[in-house]
């Protein structure tokens, strides 16, 4: 079968979702080549024009005059037709994605085509796709070269929006993992595999470790390139910044087993049908099926098509007619073990690692081979008390990260265990109805739904009856769903187009649970399985867990650089330490091994551990505080955050919404309001039964749920809810259908109630939910709520009150939530189910506005005010009202007073207008006339002084897709000053946020994770309010409710990015001293004793590194920013000018010492008592002391360095222990400071003590007090030097202002740039102004997940 049978199979009949898509044209006569000639632009301004069929026509004048080029729509499919005529065309297209991510070209190059031959290009973001190498263009197909044309009458250039089911031959993008991936075919070579068996003998396992940790080695030296199809072995690289390799074996599925036990031959009809994915991969006739794994997702090489394409889940070009008619009635029993072998279990299996796998891969980590490099060092020198406490740190380091993998594994095994041990009932095409084990489900199972409370272990489509559905575990809130079956259509378009309704209300989604399910008559509820395992949503969820967004944060890069600046100077040493021993003539193993020991002196192997415990104090604090993390190396990330987005509802307000009144309406206008707080019942009438009857309430074991807006709506009006029984008999009135009826305190009248028979549910994109009851005993009405502009939308104009605007006004200015009700009658001749929506929902009475209120929670404002002040930037992304956003902004301080709101309003391209956004300022109390839109505000005449100040930008949803289509330019001025963002969908949510980071923001999320979880996982620091399992992969989850949480998280960042800082100083200075003195003892063939190396080590550094950090945060937010790298030129100059200093005060202790007087008299004359113990070892008075001692240490030059490197690491700690701004102050670290006293009490000890044993046991000699003063005197001089240094340079925030003045330094950030723009634009912002798009490109919404969340 063609392709293009295949795509008329498919039958797309609809545009494509996501982006604006541009062509541009270049023909090429005979004889010439890439004439230029006039663009041709194609677009569609509608969405009925695509319905209609309707196509664009574009105009290049050939050679003859007639018409080259005609571009219409074909179905989804863009076409491009030429007329007869010699000629070929280089086509090039241009893809403007969304959210104005830049452009990206795909050039086809001069190609000609046979006829019926067609070029396809996939562009969906949304597929998973892998480039193969040998196609660096992109394009999937080269086609043939030019060829003369004029016998075709015509040729299609195709870009369809979904490739062939889930092609593997491009960059993919998987479903919560941001990073594509390339792939790469390379075959095995036996005689490559014996020379690295070879390799990694004779390298005692170090080859083997390098390719552990380089894969793409491991690859490269086992393997030789080759051509998918030819491959055994794969290697994956992302594309993002850091190009992370990983190699996947190619694995084989083996049919034959079916051959004998159902027949399966190469020619059975069950797979000679290759219009599905699953039959193009069984190879034949041998009946094998490649595949490979990635990241828990199962690709199987496409035999026809030449690619690795994702199984797993129905093929998305399917109609619901054929879904039907394929499905409908189950699969055979051969059909499902097919589908079993190749699709694999529908399973969720993430294993409980175990700990010796934990283990293995911990200790493998480069730091810890480094670690037992320097340990097994050091015992060959008999180093081996520091090697025991380096060990015991390191056991210590170990067994607690494997502890929090290990609950961490565990934690997430239990939360999808119960997934793959569910009883399903499963019908079969031949077998009938029969219970499976969920593990052997496949995609095409027809399910039959029974009972209540039942957990999907799938995604599946509902296609007969419909059902209440809890998805708390995708949206946070566990709020009753209910879910529509999708209708059996005659159209062949795919099923997800069918509709302007969101496709998910027709999606059973794995992991929710069924509340309730109704069947249809007498029928039975059907859905027939759309993805198993870990292509389904709970799936997603878990792989995101897993394989987590990777984290980009300049601190971890400058520390590796760090790392690499040590190791040269370590290399450096070593250098030095060959050339002065082997010039001395040591042997050889000690040339080795003190070459050996500069490595491990340049380079601390405590520093990640000194590091970490920073990281660990901190998460202590939070955890005290309530804020509990997942992901501890992002604490350091929140010290950089500058800007934050919080979601409104729930977040800064209060969840629950309170009524607060009822404005009814009739033929007169607006009247009096009701109040509820009145304790008065609602008057009844059609107004009442608004309320009572139309919501998504459902009543379950006596008790109602659902919505909590719908439950205190319905709550207000004091009615009871029943359930039908049996003895009802209402025409088209289904048993067990919801009935509401007033109680007897609120209607003196006895009213018999509505029986709710059908709903049209709430879509966020439609803003309004529509339900028919039937009055018992009376006739049929249809119930509208909805947002107050939309429901006003649909009624009849003389229903609307003339001050509709103004009345709205009122009450959304004050920040309440408004939700406008209307009603009509309906025939009852006339059967429900063949209602249409558009015919239900026209010609309606509007009854009136209900007012709910949502207050801000009491800690919204002090914490915002904190923010601002701190300079941090706080943004409002919510789904609600842009008006109630705005004064919600206000009364919370995110928009202060004497600040300007300015509204951006975008409008997509109509009819022959382009598109067009313009710029208004927000008014407190002037009204405007009615406008059929979602923006009501107030806009009024701009003052004189309408540029001075500061000003925020508001928009909503729908103008930000605009904006981003066809003004991209635009695009971050706007975000620039952009505060509120209304009426936001969670796809745009997350969009808005990437869009803030591009701009070089560090960005926070805080949200109740009920619609946030997309945007918590976008953001650099995600913060949870919520314990749901939707948030379960944030990095931060609050226990208090409340944004408080916020800035006790931005407080620990700071301080545990300066504790970072300050570790990285103080471990860089240790290394130093170190290396220093002993490099200038190296000099002298002398070195340091294990006994003074462990006094340094253990005693000092160790104690130093574990007490430095338990500093806590500075309880007051300052306007700034610590550094964020550690290549900064204040951090750097502090580091270099220390280790300079130290360097200077080693280098003049250890030539004076040379020079004083008593250098080379006898021991017993220097200290005549204290040295007697060294002078019995003397062998000759006439010569230098170092070579009179029996002891291998001990000399002058080693008591002077000791001395002065050992102090010098105390002074150090307390010059680079940073109180505040960002810590509290040094001196309230009370046992740091102890420690400090004691360690500088008991060397003051040693060096003025005259304690012969001590000395012998440290290797020391006894000098002369006047030099044990001028050791002091140089230490003391040091500290004077580093402290005023440090305080009056490093630490001068003005001095380093001044100097970025004086060299003309600006911030490279983007958001700084364009802020410097916009302040020198004089025409910024453009208020009361309109400008309209020059290009018009086709332009469509991507269908994007809308839950429930601020419904109206």
């Amino acid at each position: 079968m063609t392709q293009e049978e295949a795509l008329n199979n498919k039958g797309i009949e609809q545009p494509p979702s996501p982006s604006q898509w541009r062509m541009n044209f270049r023909k090429s006569l005979p004889g010439t080549r890439s004439q230029s000639v006039p663009e041709i632009t194609t677009h569609r301004n509608t969405r009925q024009a695509a319905q209609t069929g309707r196509g664009g026509f574009a105009r290049a004048p050939g050679a003859s005059g007639r018409d080259l080029l005609s571009v219409h729509f074909l179905g989804s499919a863009l076409t491009v037709s030429c007329c007869p005529e010699e000629v070929a065309l280089e086509l090039v297209l241009e893809v403007h994605k969304d959210q104005g991510a830049g452009a990206e070209c795909v050039s086809m190059g001069d190609h000609g085509l046979e006829k019926d031959q067609q070029a396809l290009l996939n562009a969906g973001d949304e597929n998973e796709m892998i480039t193969q190498r040998a196609n660096e263009s992109r394009a999937l197909h080269h086609l043939p070269v030019t060829q003369d044309l004029g016998h075709i009458k015509e040729f299609s250039f195709l870009l369809v929006e979904t490739p062939l089911p889930w092609a593997l031959t491009g960059p993919f993008t998987a479903p919560e993992i941001p990073c594509t991936q390339e792939i790469f075919g390379y075959q095995t070579q036996g005689c490559r595999k014996a020379l690295c068996l070879i390799g990694s003998v004779f390298s005692l396992g170090i080859l083997p470790l390098v390719f552990y940790w380089r894969p793409a080695w491991h690859v490269w030296a086992h393997c030789v390139p080759c051509s998918l199809q030819e491959a055994d072995v794969v290697l994956l690289k992302t594309t993002d910044e850091f190009k992370t390799y990983s190699w996947k074996k190619v694995m084989w599925i083996s049919l034959s087993a079916l051959s004998s036990t159902s027949g399966l031959t190469p020619d059975h009809p069950l797979i000679t049908d290759e219009e599905y994915i699953i039959n193009r991969a069984i190879r034949k006739p041998d009946l094998m099926v490649r595949y490979i794994k990635v990241q828990k997702i199962r690709y199987v090489w496409n035999n026809l098509e030449g690619q690795f394409q994702k199984i797993g889940s129905l093929e998305d070009w399917l109609s619901s007619a054929k879904i039907h008619q394929k499905f409908g009635l189950g699969l055979t029993p051969e059909e499902q073990e097919i589908r079993r072998l190749i699709c694999g279990p529908n399973a969720i299996d993430v294993e409980a690692i175990p700990i010796w796998k934990l283990l293995i891969k911990e200790v493998l980590n480069p730091f810890y081979v480094f670690q037992l490099f320097s340990v097994c060092l050091w015992f060959s020198e008999d180093y081996k008390e520091y090697a025991l406490a380096i060990i015991l740190m390191s056991v210590i380091s170990i067994a607690l990260t494997v502890y929090d993998l290990r609950q961490q594994s565990v934690k997430l095994h239990h939360l999808v265990e119960s997934h793959n041990s569910i009883t399903v009932s499963v019908y079969g095409r031949k077998a009938g109805a029969q219970d499976l084990e969920s593990r052997l489900l496949v995609p095409g199972d027809l399910l039959i739904l029974t009972g209540s409370r039942v957990q999907m272990p799938c995604d599946a489509i509902l296609i007969d009856g419909s059902c209440v559905v809890d998805e708390g575990m995708l949206t946070g809130e566990s709020i009753p769903v209910t879910k529509m079956p999708l209708s059996q259509m005659a159209s062949s378009a795919p099923w997800k187009m069918q509709t302007e309704a969101d496709p998910r209300r027709h999606i059973l989604f794995c992991g929710t649970v069924v509340i309730q399910a109704k069947a249809a008559g007498s029928g039975t509820v059907r859905a027939v399985v759309l993805q198993t395992g870990f292509n389904t949503a709970k799936g997603d969820l878990v792989r995101s867990i897993l394989y987590p967004k990777p984290m980009n944060f300049k601190l971890y890069r400058d520390a590796i650089r760090f790392l690499l600046c040590l190791v040269g100077t370590a290399t450096i040493g070593m250098i030095y330490t060959l050339c002065v021993y082997v010039l001395s003539g040591e042997p050889p193993e000690e040339v080795v091994r003190k070459a050996l020991d500069v490595i491990t002196i340049a380079v601390p192997p405590a520093l990640p551990a000194a590091l970490t415990t920073g990281i660990i104090y901190a998460q202590r604090r939070l955890k005290k505080k309530g804020i509990f993390c997942i992901s501890p190396q992002r604490i350091n990330v929140c010290g950089q955050l500058n800007l934050v987005c919080f979601d409104k509802t729930g977040t800064l307000t209060r969840g629950g919404l309170d009524p607060w009144g009822v404005v009814p309406c009739d033929q007169n206008g607006f009247q009096a309001v009701h109040s509820f707080a009145s304790g008065k019942a609602l008057p009844q009438g059609p107004l009442c039964a608004a309320m009572a009857s139309c919501h998504s309430l459902i009543l379950l074991d006596g008790t109602i749920q659902g919505d909590p807006l719908d439950l205190k709506m319905f709550e207000a009006t004091k009615w009871e809810m029943t359930v039908s029984g049996d003895d009802v008999h209402i025409k088209e009135m289904l048993a067990h259908t919801i009935v509401v009826k007033p109680t007897n305190t609120v209607s003196q009248v006895p009213e018999k109630g509505l029986a709710i028979l059908h709903q049209f549910p709430f879509s966020s994109a439609l803003q309004r939910m529509t339900v028919i009851v039937q009055e018992m005993g009376g006739g049929r009405l249809a119930f509208m709520k909805g947002a107050p502009e939309r429901v006003a939308s649909f009624c009849q104009p003389d229903t609307v009150p003339a001050n509709f605007i103004s009345e709205l006004q009122i009450y959304t200015t004050q920040g309440f939530r408004v939700i406008g009700l209307a009603f009509k009658k309906l025939e009852t001749d006339c059967p429900t189910t063949a209602l249409i929506r558009e015919k239900v929902e026209s010609d309606l009475r509007f009854l009136g506005i209900l007012i709910l209120e949502n207050r801000l929670k009491e800690e919204t404002k002090p914490v915002l005010e904190e923010l601002i002040s701190a300079r941090i930037r706080t943004v409002m992304i919510t789904g609600d009202n842009l008006q109630t956003a705005i004064t919600v902004a206000r009364k919370s301080g995110m928009v202060s007073e004497g600040q300007k709101v300015i509204l951006v309003e975008a409008n997509e391209a109509t009819g022959s207008s382009a598109a067009s956004i313009s710029w208004q300022l927000v008014e407190e109390k002037k009204h405007l006339p009615f406008q059929n839109q979602d923006n009501y505000v107030n806009i009024g005449e701009v003052p004189d002084n309408g540029r001075e100040g500061s000003y925020h930008f508001a928009l909503s949803g729908k103008s930000l897709h605009v904006i981003s289509q066809h003004f991209s330019s635009l695009l971050p001025k706007i975000l620039i000053n952009g505060t509120i963002f209304a009426r936001m969908s969670p796809g745009q949510k997350s969009s808005l946020v990437e869009e803030f980071q591009k701009l070089d923001y560090f960005v926070g999320m805080c949200g109740d994770g009920a619609n946030d979880c997309g945007a918590l996982k976008m953001a650099h620091v995600g913060i949870s309010l919520s314990e749901q399992e939707a948030s379960v992969a944030s990095p931060f989850t609050s226990k208090t409710p409340n944004i408080e949480c916020v800035p006790h998280l931005i407080k620990e960042g700071r301080a545990a990015l300066v504790t970072s800082f300050c570790m990285f100083k103080y471990m860089a200075l240790y290394s130093m001293i170190q290396y220093v003195g002993v490099l200038l003892l190296y000099w002298e063939t002398n070195s340091l004793s294990n006994y003074q190396f462990l006094f340094q080590d253990l005693a000092i550094t160790t104690l130093i590194g574990v007490t430095m950090n338990l500093n806590g945060a500075n309880p007051k937010l300052v306007p700034f920013r610590p550094a964020g790298r550690l290549i900064s030129p204040p951090l750097l100059l502090s580091v270099i000018f220390n280790i300079l200093l130290s360097l200077a005060m080693h280098i003049v202790g250890f030539v004076l010492v040379q020079k004083q007087p008593w250098y080379l008299m006898d021991l017993h004359s220097v200290c005549p008592m204290r040295n007697e113990s060294a002078a019995t070892l003397t062998v000759s008075p006439s010569v230098p002391e170092k070579t009179r001692s029996n002891s291998t240490f001990a000399s002058f030059e080693n008591t002077t360095i000791w001395f002065l490197g050992t102090i010098n690491c105390i002074i150090v700690a307390l010059v680079f222990s940073k109180g505040k701004p960002f810590r509290q102050p040094t001196y309230t670290n009370y046992i740091f400071v102890l420690v400090l006293i004691l360690q500088m009490g008991v060397c003051l000890f040693i060096l003025f003590a005259d304690i012969p044993e001590l000395h012998r046991r440290l290797d020391l000699l006894c000098t002369p007090v006047l030099w044990r003063a001028y050791i002091l005197f140089m230490i003391s001089s040091n500290f004077v030097v580093s402290f005023a240094v440090e305080e009056a340079i490093i630490e001068n925030r003005a001095l380093w202002r001044g100097v970025k003045r004086c060299f003309g330094y600006q911030s490279k950030s983007q958001y700084r740039m364009w802020q410097r723009n916009l302040a020198n634009d004089s025409t910024w912002p453009p208020l009361n102004h309109t400008s309209y798009s020059d290009v018009q490109g086709v332009s469509y919404s991507n269908p994007v997940f809308e839950s429930n969340e601020e419904q109206l």
